[in-house]
């Protein structure tokens, strides 16, 4: 008999989380989280630790959201890389305010981002393209992301065209419309699951350039 959908819940129990655990800092606290994410996913197989929800929303607060992947964070933010015109882009450009959400299913653990989404220097955005697979970037010329097109076919002669154009030993350069934006956090909330829904969450807020860290119930 399927299992009704309202009786499917698990007791976390593998670990705990207490202010007096986490650094004055969230980039620290973050990066000791990614690290055993890191860890984790080099032992499951199908694991990404850096994959993300991405939700932005449009002027009027309507929201959409969509899984990115994080590729760079320091103390000045998190970092991801998409079309500028995509539809999260051109929703990034009328009202920069977004949130992340990390969800570590395997490790019981959740991070929430609050931020303002700034694009990065060109030359950032440079690098990173250059560094990605040929295919990967003859397909941010391929793709008009977010638009509407007839068929996928529309895409393969695009990749076609675009390996005629650029033969192997051709740079490639990247689009003007394709690049990076920095999550600039003003809030960071680290979830650890508990037994019973107790759950730990710790709450990181910014105030006047300090870090403020105070426990939420869950």
């Amino acid at each position: 008999m399927q299992k009704k959908i309202a009786d499917l819940r698990r007791d976390y129990q593998l670990k705990t989380l207490d202010i007096s655990d986490v650094s004055p800092s969230p980039f620290v606290q973050f990066k000791n989280w990614f690290d055993g994410a890191l860890q984790f996913a080099s032992e499951t197989e199908g694991f990404e630790a850096n994959a993300m929800t991405l939700c932005t929303a449009t002027p009027t607060g309507k929201p959409s959201a969509r899984i990115v992947l994080l590729k760079g964070f320091d103390e000045k933010g998190f970092i991801f890389y998409t079309n500028y015109e995509s539809r999260k882009g051109r929703q990034i450009e009328a009202n920069p305010y977004v949130s992340l959400v990390f969800h570590w299913h395997g490790l019981e653990r959740q991070i929430r981002i609050e931020g303002e989404a700034k694009r990065v220097e060109a030359s950032l955005s440079d690098n990173y393209y250059n560094s990605r697979p040929r295919k990967s970037r003859l397909g941010a010329w391929a793709s008009p992301q977010s638009q509407s097109i007839n068929d996928r076919q529309i895409l393969e002669q695009n990749m076609e065209q675009l390996q005629a154009q650029y033969e192997e030993d051709k740079p490639i350069p990247r689009p003007l419309h394709w690049g990076g934006y920095r999550v600039v956090p003003s809030a960071i909330e680290f979830w650890q699951g508990r037994s019973s829904r107790l759950h730990d969450r710790i709450f990181y807020e910014k105030n006047d350039d300090e870090w403020t860290i105070t426990r939420l119930a869950p």
